[in-house]
């Protein structure tokens, strides 16, 4: 397994550690409630040093892509970074990014940890099309195990994050990000993350990762800064109606069925891969839907889970469900089929081989 830079800090607190995407990771500290909560009220920190980083370079890298991805490129400035999905020519996906623009030809892709050679291959592969070369110093180049990155969420996590830096970044715009100092550390600062709570991402070289850590821990003391495993992050993306790779999306569900829409951008001049397919699927409709739903009756739904029909009639299957720290009910997210996928819709999980009822909502959730 690998470790990060900051597994042995995790150890050292106490973590439950397991194996996730390859990388011996901290799955809770003092519970995944308390966890939670912490970032809902205050701030917490995650190590999201497991995700990958890709840079895409020179003057060929906006019509990468724009090939690429679903998401208009295009409309990125210097600084902007954008939500995106990479569609594999089979109507489904290789993988939900993030975009960032540096300048006209130089872009960072954050990729998630399970997908790393995937999409790389993926990427050299359309690259090479375009005549892009592969390695170190080239057009394309993998980073990943150059990076370490933190997370920092909730709603104090910017007052922490600012003590460590020279200028403002409190004001920062959601989706935005500079290249800048953290803790004496070069670093790429954005504002960004997977919890809905507010915050931010770090990125900075392996070997400035302990000179940030204990800067963030010195700093977020008075602010109750809270190490965060992987299960609250899973429950706090989930409460905000957020996919995640290989649940509730995958190389088998497309961008319009699972929500995606609002980063499927039909631009003009923009063809990118399965364009025909997935403006067709937005005109027409898709049999499935992924949607939200939460319990009404006692019972929490699990991946896996089979949803049905008030009849029983099965109609789809739950992709992420848990019970909600904030809302004190069982939840999920599930694909459905479509004549079911309208918020106020009753539908039933089917827990033990009974029918626990359930309706479906609109997002986010909290």
């Amino acid at each position: 397994m690998k470790t990060t830079v900051f597994t042995e800090h995790h150890i050292a607190a106490g973590a439950k550690m397991a194996e996730f995407a390859g990388y011996n990771m901290p799955i809770e500290f003092t519970g995944i409630n308390d966890e939670h909560m912490a970032v809902r009220q205050r701030a917490g920190v995650f190590d999201v040093s497991h995700m990958g980083e890709i840079w895409v370079k020179g003057p060929k890298a906006e019509a990468l892509l724009q090939r690429i991805t679903t998401n208009d490129v295009a409309k990125l400035f210097d600084g902007k970074v954008q939500y995106s999905c990479m569609p594999n020519g089979r109507g489904g996906i290789v993988d939900d990014i993030l975009v960032y623009r540096v300048d006209a030809g130089t872009y960072m892709l954050c990729v998630n940890a399970a997908n790393i050679d995937k999409d790389w291959a993926h990427i050299c592969a359309e690259g090479a099309k375009m005549g892009m070369e592969a390695g170190h110093g080239k057009e394309l180049y993998n980073a990943s195990d150059e990076i370490c990155q933190l997370a920092v969420q909730g709603p104090l996590a910017m007052k922490i994050v600012q003590e460590l830096c020279a200028e403002p970044v409190e004001e920062m715009a959601y989706y935005t990000f500079r290249k800048t100092e953290v803790a004496g550390c070069d670093a790429i600062l954005s504002i960004t993350g997977y919890t809905g709570a507010g915050g931010c991402e770090i990125y900075v070289a392996n070997e400035d990762g302990e000179k940030l850590w204990q800067a963030l821990w010195k700093a977020g003391e008075k602010y109750g800064l809270q190490n965060i495993g992987l299960g609250a992050r899973d429950t706090l993306r989930l409460e905000k109606g957020f996919c995640l790779y290989g649940n509730d999306i995958d190389d088998t569900t497309s961008p319009i069925e699972a929500g995606l829409g609002w980063i499927t951008r039909f631009a003009p001049g923009k063809e990118f891969i399965d364009r025909p397919l997935l403006e067709r699927q937005k005109a027409e409709g898709t049999a499935r839907r992924l949607v939200g739903f939460k319990m009404i009756d006692r019972g929490i739904p699990r991946h896996g889970y089979e949803l049905a029909a008030p009849d029983g009639e099965p109609i789809g299957h739950v992709t992420s469900g848990t019970m909600s720290p904030c809302m004190k009910i069982g939840f999920g997210l599930g694909y459905v089929q479509h004549e079911f996928a309208a918020p106020g819709s009753r539908i039933a999980v089917v827990i033990r081989g009974k029918l626990v009822c359930a309706e479906v909502v609109k997002l986010p959730f909290v």
